[in-house]
Parts: C-alpha cells; structure tokens; sequence
C-alpha cells in the first residue's frame, strides 16, 4: 500500500513538471517609424567631368593644293599665328611639273585649232557645230591649264586667322598628294566644355540650362550655359556628351580639365522615399514595407537622390510605407510596432 503511494505521487510530481515547459513563446515586435513613398518632383545636384575642346568651326585643316613636296614647316605645334602667316611651304613634285607643263602645251594647241576653226567658218569651210566643239575643247583645256598653275602659286600654306598651331601632319621632305593635310589651326577662344553624361540623365538636360563649371586644377567658378546634347553613347566611356559655353574672357585652352555641377530637377510624377528607408544588401538596395503591422522586404531600382529624398525606379506602389528608423533590427515577415 505504501509502495502505491509513492508511485502516485511521482507521477503526480513529473506531471506537474511537464506543465511547466508547455508556456506559450511570444514572437519578437520591432519598435520602428515609418515614412510614406509618394509621387513629386526630386531636385538633384550633378557633378560632370569633362574637357576645353575647340568648337568644331574653330579648326582649319591646311591642305595641299596639289601633289608637292614639303619644303619646310615655318611654324612647329604650339606657335602663335596671325592671319596670313606663312605654317608652310611646298613646292611641286616633279609630277605635278609634268601634268603643269601637260596641260599648258594642250591648252595651247586647243586654242590654235579654236583659232583656226574661226578662220576656216568665216569662209564657210566648217558649221557652226564645229566651231562650237572647238570653242568647248579650247575652253576646257584653259581651266585645266589655269586651274594647275593657280595650285602651283597656292604652295605657300598661309593662317586663315588668328590663332596657334594645334598639329603638323607632315615632314620636310615628304611627298603629299593633292588634299592632303599639312596642318590644324585652331582659332583662339573658340572653344567649348565638353563633358560626360548618364544616358539617363542626359534625357532631363536641354540647350540653355545653366551650370557652373571649375578648372580641375583649381580656380574661380564660371557661369555657364549648356549648347547641345548629344544622345549617341562613347564607346568607351558609356556616356552621352553635354557641350557648354565657356566664357571669352575665362583664358581656358584645349585639353583643360574641366568639372561642372549641374542642376537637374525630375518629373512631378516621380515617386520617392525617405532616405533613410534605404538599406543595402551586397550592393542590392532595399526597403522594408509595412503592411498590417507586418514588414516585408522589397528589392528596388533607385533612381535619383537628394539629400532627404530618394527616387524610387521600381520596387514600390505610391502611397505604400516603409520603415525609416529600427530597419536594421527587422527581418522579412516580422511584426512591427509604430513608435
């Protein structure tokens, strides 16, 4: 009888310990603030970088008028020139001299059988049609004729106007053939800002916005008003191009580097978050949406930022909340309480 006792009450204690492990767990409640993705526009500050390059009708390439031989470069790269300062000489090639002295003697016999064709129509011994051949071969052969010896006097390569020898193309010495080039003269101060654009971007810019534009290499910012925009992407750099006026009296060469901030302000339509809703995974943004009470994590594609406000590509609905504070502490499917 004591023996049934005793089993009794351990099987009354060990009942009551199992009790004790069957409590309830509560799930874990993030304490966050959240802010709401809405539509409006985002103003955003761009920085560009770029180069002074000579605006395109500011750079006269010197040819050779005919095919001649370089007898000297009277003004090396870098020279400052005036207008009608001799860059080069040349002088003919002995072919040239050869189609020169070809064209004189056919020229000239053109010109004796026209002669000769007036004579012989004045006493009826040809028509008219034949004269009129004549007179055309005759006039023909005398362009020709001028023409080469014009090219021949037109050896002396001379500045179209003021400004410095950008390249030279050619050696004393080398034979060239007629349209050749000899050298680039680029005009002094026809120059323009040459910079590098987001594809993306390059859509929000047109002619005539401002922008304020510095040396790299330091100095005073100066104003400045964009010309163009140029949507073909550079192969190389996978950028559009913005070309930008550069002030007459700013004394900025080719080649100088160049940046720019630019002022860029999006559509009314473009939806937006808080900033600090933003969260990176591995280089993935992402933001947590709270939807009753419940967070839940959405992968997006930004688009451009401000300094309290971020565009939002895709990933969101308008009108949608996200966490802005406590996001570090909530997970995927987690239950948050507002602050």
């Amino acid at each position: 009888m004591m023996r049934k006792a005793t089993i009794a009450m351990v099987l009354l204690l060990s009942g009551c310990s199992g009790d004790s492990n069957d409590e309830p767990t509560v799930a874990p409640v993030a304490l966050v603030t959240l802010g709401q993705a809405e539509k409006g526009a985002i103003a955003q500050t761009v920085t560009l970088y770029g180069v002074v390059e000579i605006i395109p009708a500011g750079r006269h390439v010197l040819a050779a008028p005919a095919e001649a031989v370089v007898e000297s470069i009277d003004a090396p790269v870098g020279t400052r020139v005036q207008r009608g300062d001799v860059i080069a000489r040349l002088r003919q090639s002995p072919t040239a001299r050869l189609d020169l002295a070809k064209a004189t003697s056919d020229a000239r016999a053109a010109d004796q059988t026209y002669a000769r064709a007036q004579r012989l129509r004045k006493d009826g011994l040809v028509g008219d049609s034949e004269l009129e051949t004549a007179n055309a071969a005759a006039l023909g052969a005398d362009a020709t004729r001028d023409s080469l010896i014009g090219r021949s006097e037109a050896l002396s390569l001379r500045a179209p106007a003021s400004g410095y020898v950008e390249a030279i193309a050619a050696n004393r010495g080398d034979v060239l053939a007629a349209g050749s080039p000899v050298a680039t003269i680029a005009r002094v101060g026809d120059v323009r800002a040459h910079f590098g654009i987001d594809s993306a971007l390059a859509r929000q810019v047109g002619p005539g916005a401002s922008l304020m534009l510095v040396p790299s290499a330091g100095g005073v910012p100066l104003s400045s008003r964009i010309l163009s925009v140029s949507p073909i992407i550079d192969a190389q750099t996978r950028l559009a191009s913005v070309f930008a006026t550069i002030p007459a009296n700013a004394g900025l060469n080719a080649g100088v580097p160049l940046t720019a901030s630019l002022a860029l302000t999006s559509a009314n339509d473009t939806l937006t978050i808080p900033y600090s809703a933003l969260l990176d995974d591995g280089g993935q943004p992402f933001v947590f949406a709270v939807v009753d009470n419940v967070a839940h994590r959405r992968d997006v594609v930004l688009g451009a930022a401000a300094h309290d406000r971020m565009a939002i590509a895709k990933g969101l609905n308008a009108g949608e909340l996200v966490v802005t504070q406590g996001g570090t502490a909530v997970a995927d499917g987690m239950k948050v309480r507002v602050k």
